[in-house]
């Protein structure tokens, strides 16, 4: 069945008249708009409306909809009435956006969707609007599908910060504007101004608006109650607007002159100050300097709860306000830079750029104009160096006088110091680490921190580590800047355990689409600390949706991390190809922007790779691309994580005086503000350069050290290189003990490579049998919770019985199945007990497994 719909004055509409007398045609095309005119009589037109539905309807169904059936004049709703008591073989239904025509007329009341289809349809009709922007709009239309469908189509900026200071007011098309404020128009003009300020006011505090109109707000208000716009809490001293869009409507309905009058009167009677210069700044017909002062403190406080996208709009109001070139100048380039490393809005941050450079007098710019700048060149096809010479130009030729407490001076230095690590250059970092040792009357601690720990994190000073421990146990949350300083600090001492909540909190803000540039920093971080901490399946799922959200806000350069992420997880797990792919656009990515030290990277991956598949070779030239043997290279942040990989490839590749030369490296490197995985890493190192006896003793110590099984990958990697020692010193026992926990571990994340090579070295210690399953659980590569959970699924119990008998959870044992299966060779539960019969394993056995 085909449903048509028409526009009342479409085209196809227009040659159904011809089927009306001259005075039915005349009078229709009158009502309907068609031409200018006068309609004399009533009845005329219902009745030419009859006989167009009638004809509409006869060949096809007909829907006949209605945005708002309270508009709906009395000579449609008489033809409406006719027709739906017609016989069902004429009948054309009417269908109501909000309530039935009349109590006699059925009606389909179209409610609101849900979030997500309510999304869909906003996304579908407006593909460039940013996320955040389009959960403010649900939130300020109720999700009425007639206010998404006809927004306008470029909606101005809304002037109001999205979500603390003002009631933002969503932007309407006339004609949507005309259905709700034809009711606000035949109000009076008392309940109108009551009714304004209620919106502008934002909270629905009566006390308020008694303040502003006395005892007569309340009666004010009686009218709109009436008209069913408002509800009135007299308990609770609130005035509700029944529906979002009429706030919007009242709001469009009033003149640029009631709404800064309203401002100006609210700006008086609020107490909050960041609500009051809002009110202040909207009251203001022309530039105001002590306005713009105040709102820019309310950005500054904005941005320290962790909003810096409504930071970022009072900023630009600011900017608005500001009567002098420099001061107006000033402020977009901090807008410009909010929005370039917290909000991921490029496009506006590129915008904001040019604003400032056009109203900047004379001089070199700010130095949040230089950050940003630079930020933007680099997400673009600009290079490190170009970023580089911007931001260290700026800061030598600065004002600041090295003012510690210069938040603008602050974050170009933290800019700089991410600039100087993708870099890879020696002497890009002196003129960095002079500018933060010049501050007065001395580095803030997260500055100082992060100097200390990113450029040479095994050489920290004596204290580094349990400071910025401290840091991380007792922070609140803040800025994202600040989180982000903070959490890079962490994760280069492996701190980040304790502080996970707050890179997951950048990680919401990311997903929420408030702070993009943030948000993919928490990606970042929380990737890096599921590796070394055996969280692989989330750090793939993390870096996966990363890399989507990266590039779907423009930030090419910044997908490197997860492109690096992805290759080390690939290479793990022994997928050659993945790592291959992944490294390769890893390489392009940053050699394009000659990020060279980013692009050092890859080689880890790459090495890492390489090491699993024995090629100690090719693994020992990648991992001198990273840091050269024989010294831990200083300003290259990743030295230390491959050092014992450099140390094993020289052995296995006979450079002994390389391998011993870089443990000396290691062991001179260690300092006391070192992570006690590069401590755990330099015994495991010192072990294997060291005649037997030591060795040994070197590497219990390691596999004993504090903290070690943190780390499971690399404790497990230890355990085997021990083993491997054990067996060829014939210490079969102990040996076996040390293979088989890394093999468990190596099996349990999936790096198969790994797991081969320690049960080969397993194999050859002679491990006893212990049983069918077992060694059946080694020969199709199973752990022996897996073998465990194919027992019994085999057996036919479900997900949640299996995970009651194992005590997990059932999407632990889903998991689990999805990992089973391929390595069974199979796709489904029906052909479990068949590929374990094919192992020679019975469910008898399976106590004896692990």
């Amino acid at each position: 069945m085909e449903t048509r719909t028409h526009d009342a004055r479409s085209a196809h509409v227009g040659l159904s008249l011809s089927g009306l007398d001259e005075e039915q045609r005349d009078a229709l095309s009158v009502a309907l708009g068609l031409p200018p005119g006068h309609v004399a009589d009533g009845t005329v037109v219902a009745r030419a409306h009859l006989l167009v539905l009638r004809h509409e309807a006869a060949g096809h169904p007909l829907l006949l909809t209605a945005d708002d059936p309270s508009a709906i004049r009395r000579q449609t709703r008489t033809a409406l009435e006719v027709l739906a008591h017609e016989p069902p073989g004429r009948r054309a239904g009417p269908d109501a956006g909000s309530r039935s025509p009349s109590a006699d007329v059925p009606g389909l009341l179209v409610r609101p969707g849900d979030e997500a289809a309510a999304d869909r349809l906003l996304h579908h009709a407006f593909p460039a609007m940013p996320l955040h922007q389009r959960r403010h709009v649900l939130a300020r239309t109720g999700r009425t599908p007639l206010a998404l469908l006809r927004l306008p189509d470029a909606p101005p900026a809304v002037r109001f910060p999205p979500v603390e200071a003002l009631p933002e007011v969503v932007p309407l098309t006339e004609g949507v504007e005309a259905l709700f404020g034809m009711r606000v128009g035949r109000l009076p003009a008392a309940t109108r101004t009551a009714l304004l300020l209620a919106a502008l006011e934002g909270e629905g505090d009566m006390h308020v608006l008694r303040g502003a109109e006395g005892d007569a707000a309340r009666a004010a208000l009686e009218a709109a109650e009436t008209a069913q716009l408002v509800e009135v809490d007299d308990e609770a001293h609130r005035v509700l607007f029944r529906h979002p869009l009429v706030r919007s409507a009242v709001v469009g309905s009033s003149t640029r002159a009631e709404r800064r009058r309203a401002h100006r009167v609210l700006a008086g009677l609020v107490d909050d100050p960041d609500r009051r210069a809002w009110h202040r700044a909207e009251a203001c017909a022309t530039t105001d300097e002590p306005t713009a002062a105040l709102l820019e403190k309310t950005a500054h406080r904005t941005v320290r709860r962790g909003d810096a996208t409504a930071a970022v709009t009072a900023l630009v109001r600011a900017a608005d306000l500001s009567p002098h070139p420099a001061d107006q100048s000033r402020r977009l380039a901090e807008a410009a830079y909010l929005g370039a490393s917290v909000t991921g809005e490029l496009e506006n941050a590129s915008d904001l750029l040019r604003r400032a450079r056009t109203v900047a007098t004379g001089g070199r710019g700010s130095l949040h104009a230089a950050a940003a700048t630079a930020l933007v060149l680099l997400e673009g096809d600009g290079t490190v160096e170009t970023a580089y010479r911007l931001v260290v130009d700026a800061i030598e030729e600065g004002s600041h006088g090295y003012d510690a407490t210069d938040s603008e001076l602050i974050d170009a230095l933290s800019t700089l110091l991410a600039i100087c690590g993708w870099a890879g250059r020696a002497e890009y970092w002196p003129p960095l680490l002079r500018a933060i040792d010049r501050l007065v009357p001395e580095p803030p601690e997260e500055l100082r921190l992060l100097r200390e720990a990113v450029p040479d994190p095994a050489r920290g000073p004596q204290g580094t580590r349990g400071r910025l421990a401290a840091l991380v146990r007792n922070r609140a949350a803040g800025a994202p800047g600040s989180l982000v300083r903070v959490d890079t600090a962490a994760v280069f001492l492996d701190l980040l355990a304790d502080g996970r909540a707050g890179a997951w909190q950048l990680v919401e803000s990311g997903r929420a689409g408030h702070a993009v540039a943030g948000g993919l920093a928490g990606f970042v971080h929380l990737c890096l600390d599921d590796f070394v901490t055996g969280r692989w399946e989330e750090g793939r799922r993390l870096a996966d949706e990363g890399l989507a959200l990266a590039r779907a806000h423009g930030y090419a350069f910044t997908g490197w991390y997860f492109l690096f992420h992805l290759a080390l997880l690939a290479a793990a797990r022994g997928d050659e190809a993945g790592w291959t792919s992944w490294a390769d656009e890893l390489t392009h990515v940053t050699t394009l922007r000659r990020a060279h030290g980013a692009a050092r990277f890859a080689h880890h991956a790459r090495a890492l790779g390489a090491l699993g598949q024995g090629d100690f070779e090719a693994a020992y030239h990648h991992l001198c691309e990273v840091s050269p043997a024989g010294a831990l290279a200083p300003n290259a942040p990743n030295a230390a994580w491959v050092a014992l990989d450099l140390v094993e490839a020289a052995l296995r590749t006979n450079r002994r005086a390389q391998a011993e030369a870089h443990v000396r490296a290691m062991a001179e490197a260690r300092s006391g503000g070192a992570s006690p995985r590069f401590a755990m890493l330099t015994l495991a190192a010192r072990a294997l350069v060291a005649p037997d006896a030591e060795a040994l003793l070197l590497f219990r110590a390691a596999v004993d050290s504090p903290g070690a099984r943190d780390w499971p990958f690399d404790h497990a990697r230890v355990r085997l290189l021990y083993g491997e020692r054990l067996r060829r010193l014939r210490m079969v026992t102990e040996s076996r003990h040390h293979l088989g926990a890394a093999t468990e571990t190596f099996r349990r994340l999936g790096a198969a490579p790994w797991a081969a090579r320690s049960a080969t070295e397993l194999r050859a210690a002679g491990r006893p049998r212990s049983g069918p399953a077992a060694d059946s659980a080694a020969s199709a590569g199973l752990t022996s919770q897996e073998m465990k959970v194919a027992f019994l699924a085999a057996e036919g119990l479900t997900n949640k019985q299996i995970g009651e008998r194992l005590f997990l959870s059932s999407r632990t044992i889903g998991t689990h199945l999805y990992r089973i299966f391929p390595k069974l060779g199979i796709s489904s539960r029906a052909a479990l007990r068949d590929a374990l019969s094919h192992l020679g394993a019975t469910a008898d056995d399976m106590d004896r497994t692990g």
